[in-house]
């Protein structure tokens, strides 16, 4: 990930524009750049010739479409029924005292974010997280922190 720029969003969009549509191109940026920055909107609809508002409405809908930089790390956590059944809300509450942030939220030092997904398809190895984009099953809170390095 790079830090935002201008130009190389518009390459990243362009890019797009061909192969993949609105949607490539949004993953795309969040590819580049970690996030869907809000300057790249009206560019995003002009490319597209949609509104910004449809824009905006596909950003928002999807949950992967975040519209601030992510920490340095990005952990996503399970809630989905079959993690609920093995204990996900323990790592949950677990991880929100230990890191001092709660779910869809990232902590001061812009170190990790912690993510709520709806199932990860490793339901039998429950609870399930990804953290930096690797899954790991049946998790518990110090398993997290470790491979977060706290």
């Amino acid at each position: 990930m790079t830090d935002w720029d201008v130009g190389a969003a518009f390459e990243v969009v362009q890019q797009h524009r061909q192969k993949g549509g609105l949607l490539g191109a949004l993953h795309g940026l969040l590819d580049a750049f970690g996030y869907v920055d809000p300057r790249a909107i009206p560019m995003v609809a002009d490319v597209f010739n949609l509104t910004r508002a449809e824009v905006t409405g596909v950003v928002s809908f999807y949950k992967d479409f975040r519209t601030t930089p992510p920490g340095r790390h990005v952990l996503k956590l399970c809630r989905a029924e079959a993690c609920q059944a093995v204990g996900c809300e323990t790592v949950a509450q677990e991880l929100e005292t230990r890191l001092g942030v709660g779910a869809d939220a990232t902590t001061a030092d812009d170190a990790v974010t912690v993510e709520t997904v709806y199932c990860l398809g490793n339901c039998a190895l429950g609870p399930a997280a990804l953290v930096d984009g690797k899954l790991y099953g049946r998790v518990d809170a110090p398993s997290l922190l470790a491979r977060l390095g706290r």
